[in-house]
């Protein structure tokens, strides 16, 4: 199976609300010359110093936490704890899980990613 989207970029700093739940993201800024896939929300993969991880990516906009209308590329990665500032990242998005869509709450949407981290699994880890 070939993945959806292929993308390389950079992390970047976000506004660190995944972190107030217990679920912070890696942000992802695409290097030049790459287009962003369709928004929503992806099951993902990527490899961090040799080691492959599981995530959960949303891409677009983040319509329960934020005003601004700039689209991101997040990732909360499953199993992993660590700084990736300014490191250099691939990401596979290999099946679209859902379109975005506003929440209640922050928790709501921890809820949620915790809901699209096990439907990552059962499509991922086979």
């Amino acid at each position: 199976m070939d993945p959806l989207y292929c993308l390389d970029g950079t992390v970047v700093h976000g506004f660190k609300n995944g972190r107030k739940v217990g679920m912070p993201t890696a942000n992802l800024q695409l290097h030049p010359g790459q287009e962003m896939p369709p928004f929503g929300v992806y099951a993902a993969s990527l490899v961090i110093d040799g080691k492959e991880y599981l995530g959960v990516t949303n891409v677009g906009l983040r319509p329960t936490l934020s005003g601004e209308q700039l689209p991101t590329i997040e990732t909360y990665i499953l199993d992993y704890s660590g700084d990736l500032y300014k490191q250099e990242l691939s990401l596979a998005l290999w099946a679209f899980l859902r379109p975005t869509r506003k929440m209640a709450s922050l928790q709501e949407v921890k809820e949620q990613v915790e809901k699209d981290a096990q439907a990552t699994r059962a499509l991922l880890e086979a």
